[in-house]
């Protein structure tokens, strides 16, 4: 992949980022946050919505604990959305607000900021996340039932994706590999092969990450009035169509879209109708 924009690191709330920006000369300001809990970077995400930066400024960051950004602690829910207010006050200072996009568990952090910081944002978008853990249980069933399309995949490991329990990063790698099928309607072994090979995983992150079992945003989802867009592919496995629809049950002000023929990477496999419908929904017009 080609990369547009800056790459730079930043020292804030006492951890070392790195961050990529591009559109500096553009007024408004979108972050991304990808996914993961410690299974790779913002470079995902970028690699997405870096056409953006026509008409925003667009920042991403390795989160704490991910990529080539350092491992501090404590990481947590409410940490992660810190650092995101952290970066918002850098680049924007005390008043300015932000467009927030995060996708799958960084999806999970921009609820978090949202129902913490909602006066700094102007319009929030969400990808194939979910409002709390309870889609763990319905994503391992989704998995038995697709279980075909991944042979070299077992329930433990998938028992180890949501728990403390990840030995170390190569095993890490090595399940995240044998997972890769489940992430894409129209899978290709050999993308998969270099992406999982290239790709940053932390089994410490992961691990701390998934010791806050308790996460529910629900009740507090029904306080949040931002303009909101959450979608997802139709068939995403690791969080469900469901929980997009729950999310634009639970916001006021919140519109819900099922991607079709798509899958939990449908930021990528359907780029040009996600791009299309984001800037849709960022000129104010119905999402």
């Amino acid at each position: 992949m080609s990369l547009t924009g800056r790459e730079d690191y930043i020292t804030l709330n006492g951890c070392r980022f790195r961050y990529r920006i591009d559109g500096e000369q553009n007024p408004e300001t979108i972050i991304l946050l990808h996914g993961g809990r410690g299974a790779g970077d913002h470079i995902g995400e970028w690699g997405a919505y870096a056409a953006l930066a026509d008409r925003y400024r667009v920042i991403a960051f390795d989160q704490r604990g991910c990529g080539l950004s350092e491992i501090a602690y404590p990481m947590n829910f409410r940490q992660y959305a810190d650092d995101v207010e952290a970066f918002r006050r850098h680049f924007c200072g005390e008043e300015g607000r932000i467009i927030l996009q995060g996708g799958s568990f960084g999806g999970m952090i921009a609820l978090t900021y949202a129902v913490h910081y909602q006066q700094h944002l102007s319009h929030l978008i969400l990808r194939g996340t979910a409002p709390s853990h309870h889609h763990e249980a319905e994503a391992i069933e989704t998995f038995k039932a697709r279980i075909d399309k991944v042979p070299s995949a077992s329930p433990e490991m998938i028992d180890k994706l949501f728990s403390t329990t990840i030995t170390d990063d190569t095993e890490f790698r090595l399940i995240w590999f044998a997972l890769q099928p489940l992430y894409f309607e129209v899978f290709d072994p050999n993308a998969a092969l270099e992406r999982t090979r290239t790709m940053h995983l932390h089994a410490e992150t992961h691990n701390e990450m998934f010791r806050e079992k308790e996460h529910d945003l629900r009740e507090a989802l029904t306080r949040m009035t931002v303009p909101t867009l959450a979608f997802c592919g139709e068939h995403d496995w690791i969080c469900p169509p469901s929980q997009t629809k729950l999310i634009a049950e639970l916001c006021p002000n919140a519109t819900g879209w099922l991607v079709p023929g798509a899958n939990h990477s449908c930021h990528h496999e359907k780029n040009p109708e996600v791009l299309a419908r984001i800037r849709d929904f960022l000129n104010g017009s119905p999402a």
